[in-house]
């Protein structure tokens, strides 16, 4: 009875913990002092340093665990569920309570720190013509970096660095990123291809942060002209930077200002593809007008990218899409996954004041 007792609390301090976040998430400044540059990145250092040098990802292998348990339990005990279903979701409350308290604890509180865009007094709001300057502007820069690393204009950019090497060079370049921003300081390094790579592009994710264990997670069979920007992204979640809009545009700092030529092909380029995007939703006749701009090994590039995920698609991925939709929404994220998009405020913004 007096584990009952216990669990009971625990379950019932679940709405507790609801209130208790939504309350403090009204205060970002607050969140930003003692969460995000307080409490958070001494947690953060411990799991990269605890987990950083293991070259697998102990995340996945908790989360494996963790579903074998779970479904090894319900079989055991189905019998018992079925007599006394209101125990056995009392149960699930109480691992929902614990969840929820170790996600906000470990990582979770960053979704309501300061917007990036505040703490570098940028702008999200941009005009049509600002957007088209940009595009044209990203174009030239894709053309220039794939002409000089393929040595025409006809080949498509193929990056020669192993996985490991493309993480080691996102941490020298987050160490050069610092200069100017010391918040980006990258200690304990913690980047891993997911052992999920090929559950998570069903999925049509390119990487995810374990909030658990802090171990960046980069999908390992994405194309690899991407892999740079991608690992630059989830080192920001590391960093606790938990918006998609203000990963992407650190993901796109930190490999842009890498001297490495591919690496500076693959910020543009992936840059380039959010702005096409954007203004063939605005204005579709401009957007192909400065696509055919590009230098035939840039389409090569961006083709393979397409092919990629066009063999993955599957009827369920708009189903994770809309649930990972509705987790954003549910964390202070209003525009959901749109916020992926909202990078391109951000780099136009950046861009206009202090150039890149």
């Amino acid at each position: 009875m007096k584990g009952q007792k216990v669990k009971t609390i625990v379950a019932l301090a679940l709405p507790v913990q609801i209130i208790l976040v939504k309350w403090i998430g009204r205060y970002p400044e607050f969140v930003e002092q003692y969460y995000s540059k307080g409490l958070y990145p001494p947690i953060s250092q411990f799991f990269r340093a605890l987990f950083g040098w293991i070259p697998f990802s102990i995340g996945d292998i908790f989360y494996l665990s963790l579903f074998w348990f779970a479904g090894k339990y319900i079989f055991k005990h189905w019998k018992s569920i079925r007599r006394k279903p209101l125990l056995f979701g009392k149960d699930i409350l109480v691992v929902f309570s614990i969840t929820y308290f170790a996600f906000h604890l470990l990582w979770g509180m960053n979704y309501y720190r300061l917007p990036i865009a505040t703490k570098l007094d940028i702008e999200k709001e941009y005009s049509e013509e600002a957007l088209v300057d940009f595009t044209l502007y990203l174009t030239e820069r894709a053309n220039h970096y794939q002409s000089k690393i393929t040595g025409d204009t006809i080949d498509p950019v193929k990056i020669p660095y192993s996985r490991s090497e493309i993480f080691k060079k996102t941490e020298e370049g987050y160490n050069q990123l610092k200069k100017v921003y010391p918040d980006f300081v990258y200690k304990n390094p913690s980047v891993k291809a997911s052992l999920f790579s090929i559950p998570l592009t069903y999925m049509g994710y390119g990487g995810y942060l374990n909030p658990f264990s802090n171990e960046a997670q980069v999908n390992g069979i994405t194309p690899t002209f991407r892999l740079p920007t991608v690992s630059g992204h989830e080192v920001g979640h590391q960093l606790g930077y938990s918006a998609e809009d203000a990963t992407n545009f650190i993901g796109f700092l930190v490999t842009s200002q890498n001297e490495d030529p591919y690496f500076k092909y693959a910020a543009y380029s992936h840059a380039l593809g959010y702005c096409l995007s954007d203004l063939a939703r605005k204005d579709e006749v401009k957007s192909k007008e400065i696509i055919k701009k590009l230098n035939p090994g840039v389409k090569k590039n961006f083709r393979e990218l397409s092919e990629f995920w066009a063999r993955y698609e599957n009827p369920l991925e708009p189903v994770f899409k809309s649930i990972f939709n509705t987790f954003l929404k549910a964390n202070n994220q209003e525009e959901g996954i749109k916020s992926y998009n909202s990078v391109v405020g951000l780099l136009i913004s950046y861009h206009d004041r202090k150039g890149f």
